[in-house]
Order: C-alpha cells, then sequence, then structure tokens
C-alpha cells in the first residue's frame, strides 16, 4: 500500500514519533527517502527531534537521504559520541558527499568526528577536485582471488561483505590489488559451484580514473549501461566504485545547474525552497543588472533612429514584434546547441556544420515570419482595420525583409556563442535565452531601421 504521508506527518508534528521505522500490517517499513520528504514538509526543530527518536541504525540509513543543511543541524544538535558513531558507518561515498560540502573551520570541526582511518581517507580524497569522481567514491568494494572456486568466492563474499548496491559487481584482483575483470554478482549465483572463477571471465572490464570527472562517469555510465563502475589509479590499482544512485544525483545537479544558469541566474548552492532569500537575491541580481544595461542600448539604438521614427511613427508599431522574433529565434538555437554539446552529439570541430545549418533554418523561419508579417498588413490595410497610409506595400516589405534579417541574425548568435564560449573554456550555459536574446534585441533594431532607411526613402523617411 501506499505510504500515509499526512497521518505520519500529522503524528510527527504532533509530538509522536513512535513506530516509524516499525512493520505493520499497512504499510511495512518506512523507506529512508520517505523520511527525507517527512522532514521538508515539517519545521527543522520537528525533523530532529525525529531523527533523535531513531536507532542509531536507523539514524545511519536516514541521513544520507537528508539535504546538507539538515544533515549538519542534526550533526551539531546531537551528542559527539552519537555523531562521530553516524558519520564514521555511513557509507564511504556519502561520508565523502556530506564533507565536501564544507570548508575551512567548520570542516575542521566535523573531521574531528571521524576516527584516524575514515578521516584520512576524506582528507584524501578531498584533496581532488570537487569535479573529480573521487568526491562520489564508494571504497566498500568486493574482491575475489581469480584462482577461488564459485563455492569459495561465495562463502567468503557472505563472511566478510555487507549487502550494498557496491556489491552487486565483484572485482577480481591480483595480488598486488590491480583490477583484472569483474563478475557481476548474477554470475556467480548461476554458475555451479566446482567452477573457478577465472573460468567465467570474459576479459572485459571497463573503469574509470581517479582523475575523471563526475561528468565522464556520467557519460561512462550511459555508455556501457552499468550500475556500478571501478575507479582505478594510473597503476590500474583498484581504488574503489561508484555506484549509479551517485551518478543520477551528479546528472541532476548538473542539468539543475545548467538550466539556472540558462534562465540568466547564477547556480544556487542549495535546493530553491533551502535557499536564503538575500542568497536567492543576489544570484538573480547579477545577471539582470547585466541584461537591464545590455537592454539600456536598446533605447540607445532608437535614439540613433530618433529622425527615423519622428518621419514614420509607424515604424514604431512594429518593434516589438521584430525585437521578439529575434529573440526567441535565437533563444530557440542557443537551447538547441547547448544541449547538443552537452549530450555530446556536437563539439567544436563541428561549427561549420552548424553554422551552414542555422543560416538555412534561419532564411526559411525568417521568410515564414516574415510571410505572415507581411500578409497581416495587407490584411488589415484593405479591410480597413488599421491606416498604414498609401506606401502600407513597402511598408509590408520592410517588414518581411526585416524579419528575414533579424531571425537569421537570432538563429546564428543563438548557436554560435555557445561554441564560442566553449572555445574560450567557460560553461555554454552562461550563453543564457535572456542573455541572447538580449543580444538580438539590440542589434535587432539596427538591422530593422537600416532596412527601412533603405525601403522606405523618398516615400515616408
Amino acid at each position: 500500500m501506499n505510504f500515509p504521508f499526512k497521518e505520519v506527518r500529522k503524528k510527527i508534528l504532533a509530538g509522536d514519533f513512535s513506530g516509524l521505522f516499525k512493520p505493520n500490517n499497512q504499510t511495512g517499513y518506512i523507506h529512508p527517502s520517505e523520511v527525507a520528504k517527512l522532514f521538508i514538509s515539517i519545521p527543522v526543530n520537528k525533523a530532529i527531534e525525529a531523527f533523535n527518536s531513531f536507532q542509531e541504525e536507523q539514524q545511519v540509513n536516514v541521513l544520507p537521504y537528508l539535504d546538507v543543511q539538515l544533515q549538519k543541524r542534526i550533526i551539531t544538535s546531537i551528542s559527539k559520541d552519537r555523531a562521530s558513531y553516524i558519520l564514521n558507518n555511513l557509507k564511504s561515498d556519502d561520508r565523502t558527499i556530506f564533507y565536501s560540502s564544507s570548508k575551512g573551520v567548520e570542516l575542521s570541526r566535523l573531521l574531528g568526528f571521524l576516527n584516524e582511518e575514515n578521516r584520512t581517507a576524506v582528507e584524501h580524497l578531498l584533496g581532488y577536485s570537487n569535479k573529480s569522481v573521487a568526491r562520489i567514491i564508494n571504497t566498500d568494494f568486493a574482491a575475489i582471488d581469480r584462482n577461488m572456486t564459485i563455492a569459495e568466492a561465495s562463502e567468503y563474499l557472505r563472511l566478510n561483505h555487507k549487502d550494498t548496491e557496491a556489491v552487486n559487481v565483484i572485482y577480481v584482483l591480483d595480488s598486488d590489488g590491480k583490477l583484472i575483470d569483474d563478475v557481476p554478482i548474477r554470475r556467480l549465483v548461476l554458475t555451479e559451484n566446482y567452477k573457478k572463477i577465472e573460468d567465467i571471465l570474459d576479459g572485459f572490464c571497463t573503469s574509470l580514473k581517479i582523475t575523471d570527472t563526475k561528468e565522464d562517469a556520467v557519460q561512462k555510465f550511459k555508455e556501457y549501461d552499468r550500475v556500478v563502475l571501478p575507479v582505478i589509479n594510473d597503476e590500474n590499482i583498484l581504488l574503489g566504485v561508484v555506484t549509479v544512485d551517485d551518478v543520477m544525483d551528479v546528472a541532476e545537479q548538473k542539468d539543475t545547474a545548467e538550466i539556472q544558469k540558462f534562465g540568466g541566474i547564477e547556480e544556487l548552492d542549495f535546493p530553491y525552497v533551502k535557499t536564503p532569500f538575500f542568497s536567492l537575491l543576489r544570484k538573480r541580481a547579477g545577471w539582470l543588472i547585466i541584461l537591464f544595461l545590455g537592454e539600456m542600448l536598446t533605447a540607445t539604438a532608437m535614439g540613433y533612429f530618433d529622425g527615423e521614427i519622428s518621419k514614420a511613427v509607424v515604424l514604431a508599431l512594429f518593434v516589438p514584434l521584430i525585437i521578439s522574433s529575434g529573440g526567441n529565434s535565437g533563444s530557440q538555437a542557443a537551447t538547441l546547441i547547448i544541449r547538443a554539446m552537452a549530450l555530446k552529439e556536437l563539439s567544436l570541430k563541428d561549427w561549420w556544420y552548424v553554422m551552414r545549418r542555422e543560416i538555412l533554418s534561419g532564411l526559411v523561419l525568417g521568410i515564414i515570419l516574415g510571410a505572415i508579417g507581411f500578409v497581416r498588413i495587407s490584411i488589415w490595410q484593405n479591410f480597413q482595420w488599421y491606416n498604414y497610409g498609401s506606401h502600407w506595400l513597402l511598408l509590408a516589405t520592410t517588414i518581411f525583409f526585416s524579419l528575414i534579417g533579424i531571425v537569421l541574425w537570432g538563429t546564428l548568435s543563438g548557436s554560435m556563442v555557445p561554441m564560442i564560449l566553449k572555445k574560450c573554456k567557460i560553461d555554454p550555459a552562461t550563453s543564457s535565452a535572456p542573455f541572447v536574446a538580449t543580444l538580438v534585441d539590440v542589434t535587432g533594431l539596427v538591422i530593422y531601421f537600416s532596412i527601412a532607411a533603405i525601403f522606405l526613402k523618398g516615400t515616408l523617411l
């Protein structure tokens, strides 16, 4: 049956924390992820009280599912012995992720909860880049010798390893700890007990380097359809594993950051609902100010063509139509190219292919929109819904060619700006939709009034 979220939440708010993890005839065990959802929906003090009511093993299971801010509040609010027990018994990857969120004095204080072995391991992994797979590595992997029989290997694993997702794949090592091959746990179960491990090896074992980035890991998991991958150093010594659940978290964080950047916002350090109000303002204000200053150039451009506008006020009627079409086409192109680059469908060497494709797209889309604009002016004029004057045909022609030029420029800008940023080693997502739209707004006005000056010279102008 479904988890009775409302009932349990009401129970916690009333101060009754009994039975949260006890099986019953209706719900069975509550999964730690359900507890995390509950804790998000209640005040922090109630969440901490509920957490303190759990047994130690339950606390170890729940903590990794909570957001980092609540994790820190809980660890600092409980006794040092209890905090030390929880942190030392976390899976190694969850422990590293927890400590990766702290710096300076806070990090030093939290490291004091760890025993010497775990503290040394965490400090070693924190020495790697925050973008490397070292920050999500799980060192609790299972390894066996190739000369063991299936029966011997199964008994060895049963006696020496815990039931975790990291042991879904067993690794075969030589006497120096170097990786030879991997064996899915299903192969052990479905093979006769008398056979040796070396008899079931297939000789193929893809792996990650400890210096590989998290993005490299995401890509490799997708390419090889794995649930766990080994992590090795330059000497091929097995250091740990990365599991698919951690990679999914990385992919989600990466996609969220790119969406935020593309919306013209600095990447948030915490989820939206957990981000302090003034921190959220600071993240949003920077780009808004830059874009506002950029849009001020629109007023400058219109001021430059003030004479043309004063002679043909009708031109001003179509300014919103013109600049929005250019901005929209640019945003579309930027979205397509940035996503294609993120998925490795495009690289910098494909710039000429992209330019040719976007030139053709811009021309066709511009002709479509220009034709619609031309027909719109014609219908309004002929049905006398609006009087554009005796030179309305020239005005319609101006709109037609202006839209072709501006949409073409928008698609080129939206497609090339991300590639230029990539060339300069800047995140292409920085070329946000608002940024491209602002760029095309300003230049689009110049294109519009320049074309108007050509077609309307001697008539309206």
